[in-house]
């Protein structure tokens, strides 16, 4: 990505966009990436089994060009325990986000386009599925 920043018409700095072609994918790790390990129990989070397809498919969009981020409800204290596990099990990845509120039922608001796509048990090619979404009144 240019490390020139995109400008509005009046020259003020706007966040950059990333091409249509590029994801940028935020990954849970705990039931997503391998099995459900809670914070409180931290000393299992070092040998979590990791699930086969979530690597497969990760280390494939990291190479195809995706940005890779994992974004985690465990805590900043588990930091280096959650890093050497990703290296471990050979995860490819540009970043680590500690501290995702805990709890599920993500309303997740933006400016820029945000796809969700839940995790269901297994890594699989994404495809096109209609649905309905809430959306801010116009």
């Amino acid at each position: 990505m240019s490390k020139l920043l995109p400008k509005e018409e009046n020259g003020k700095l706007i966040s950059p966009v990333l091409p249509e072609e590029i994801k940028n994918y935020l990954i849970d790790i705990d039931g997503t990436v391998c099995e459900d390990i809670p914070n409180e129990e931290p000393e299992r989070m070092a040998t979590a089994a990791v699930y086969p397809d979530a690597l497969a498919t990760l280390n494939k969009w990291y190479k195809e060009g995706h940005i890779i981020t994992f974004f985690t409800s465990r805590i900043e204290e588990h930091r280096a325990v959650t890093e050497q596990w990703l290296q471990e099990n050979g995860f490819n990845y540009h970043g680590l986000l500690m501290g995702k509120p805990r709890g599920g039922n993500y309303h997740w608001v933006d400016n820029h386009i945000v796809r969700a796509t839940r995790f269901d048990g297994k890594f699989t090619d994404l495809v096109d599925k209609e649905v309905t979404i809430q959306v801010f009144k116009s």
